[in-house]
């Protein structure tokens, strides 16, 4: 896993290690990376040499990075202008060596331009962009290279004016967003939080880190981790000569009903792309789902089910009397439990809460921002990171707040973002697909927290598979499982 770090623990570690170095080092490997980036941009453009590029330089660091990455480029061939926001408080060493090798400065971005640095303001920004940097920032889209390609945005650490913290995007007074938007963010020494969750993610476009020798200064606790393919291939349980359909684990799927008999068939399809090697339904909706899936063992009801390893409950139960027994008889069960759409909607009132303190096993909820704004009674907001976690602690579960950048938050204070998001997911019974694959990790053996975050990534890369089709549609993305999970190591033995 990726670690993401907080700009506090950025700031310490950066402190510490350019204590042990001669001055402006560090900047000057920023650059060099910077630089580095920028020119492999331009070779796809026609080459560095002749490129039209344009500094937004702002005061402080950032900046300085900004200009000392121009006046390489410049070194290089490329015609290189800079537009201070700040003229009085530039970066006085970065402005002199970008003067020295050529650089100009404006006064308004040149008619003609390949790639935009955006240099404007760094980690210690605060509450977006102010009004000079949010209308150039909006009228990047307009500039154009002598390709007649628009110009490729850069942003130099993160997108300027996101916060950096939480990946929240304020909003100007138009309702627009007050950051860049970048094509590519290359970033410095760690990944923080604006550059892979929140809305600010859509805004870094591809990131890159560039290794400034910050590692071994980073201390303590990352805010967060990036999930990876070799974290859900090391997690993903093994088959073996010896394995068989119990050993394997047994998953209880308690979905659908009568009046909703695809969220049952949904959900199934999601847990039987799984590791578990037995699938039982319970449920008013058991001949459609044995139909669907002839190797599923089906009962009406949760106590009738025999054992499993784990159980998913919620997507198409409904939310009257006989719903909140099967919950109840769900919650009873002494196993890991995945609770889901109308599972949710059933706490609400607080009736289940006893039950919940009562359990030992591990509990994993599954909300999207409208479930998640019933069971707290306010909105994720602009830190869905820190509103996971207090949610997690509040009911000692793990959460899955779903979204384009899905955070899977524990009652330990631990977080982590899954990367494979996509908006081709956004369609009626894809979470039944996940909470059904999550259910069948659980039932394999794999703890909640791991369980969660190897579902939600490998669920983005089948919604990324099925949108290659076209609109997606959630048997699409139950169907793409079974590839995706394919490419598992552990799924041949």
């Amino acid at each position: 896993m990726k670690p993401v770090w907080r700009v506090a623990d950025v700031r310490a570690a950066e402190a510490g290690l350019m204590a042990t170095l001669p001055p402006g080092t560090l900047m000057q490997r920023a650059a060099a990376g910077l630089a580095r980036r920028c020119g492999l941009l331009l070779a796809e453009r026609g080459g560095v040499y002749g490129a039209r590029v344009l500094l937004l330089v702002g005061s402080g660091d950032n900046g300085g990075d900004a200009l000392y990455a121009g006046a390489r480029l410049a070194h290089r061939g490329a015609t290189v202008s800079a537009l201070l926001l700040s003229p009085g408080r530039a970066h006085a060493e970065g402005l002199a060596a970008f003067r020295a090798a050529g650089g100009r400065l404006v006064d308004r971005p040149p008619a003609t331009v390949d790639l935009v640095l955006d240099g404007i303001v760094g980690i210690g920004g605060r509450g977006g962009l102010r009004e000079t940097a949010e209308q150039l920032a909006a009228s990047l889209v307009e500039h154009c290279g002598r390709d007649g390609e628009r110009a490729t945005v850069v942003a130099v650490d993160v997108p300027s004016g996101v916060a950096v913290d939480t990946g929240n995007v304020p909003l100007s007074a138009s309702g627009r967003p007050s950051a860049v938007r970048a094509d590519v963010t290359v970033a410095f020494g760690a990944l923080k939080p604006a550059l892979v969750v929140g809305p600010a993610a859509a805004l870094a476009g591809q990131v890159e880190l560039v290794d400034i020798g910050l590692g071994p200064w980073l201390r303590g606790s990352p805010a967060l981790r990036v999930v990876e393919w070799s974290d859900v291939e090391r997690w993903w349980p093994d088959l073996g000569p010896a394995s068989e359909k119990y050993t394997r684990g047994v998953v209880g799927v308690a979905t659908g009903s009568a009046t909703y008999p695809g969220a049952a068939v949904l959900s199934v399809g999601g847990a039987l792309a799984g590791p578990t090697g037995l699938v039982r339904y319970a449920g008013g909706a058991r001949a459609e789902v044995v139909h669907r899936h002839p190797s599923v063992i089906a009962t009406g009801r949760v106590a009738d089910a025999g054992r499993v390893q784990a159980w998913v409950c919620g997507s198409g139960l409904g939310t009257g009397e006989e719903a909140a027994a099967e919950l109840r008889a769900v919650l009873a069960a002494p196993v890991p439990v995945v609770l889901d759409a109308d599972a949710l909607t059933l706490m609400v009132d607080g009736k289940m809460a006893e039950r919940l303190r009562d359990r030992d096993a591990p509990i994993v909820v599954t909300p999207h921002d409208r479930e998640f704004t019933r069971l707290c009674g306010e909105e994720p907001g602009a830190d869905r990171v820190g509103s996971a976690l207090r949610l997690a602690a509040w009911m000692n579960a793990v959460v899955l707040l779903k979204g384009d950048r899905t955070v899977v938050a524990t009652p330990d204070g631990r977080a982590y973002v899954n990367p494979t998001g996509t908006a081709a997911l956004a369609t009626g019974g894809t979470g039944d697909v996940l909470a059904g694959l999550l259910g069948s990790l659980l039932a394999g053996g794999v703890p909640a927290d791991r369980a969660a975050a190897a579902a939600a990534y490998l669920h983005g890369l089948a919604g990324r598979e099925a949108a290659r089709g076209g609109p997606v549609t959630a048997p699409d993305v139950a169907a793409a499982l079974r590839p995706v999970v394919g490419r598992l190591g552990g799924t041949t033995g």
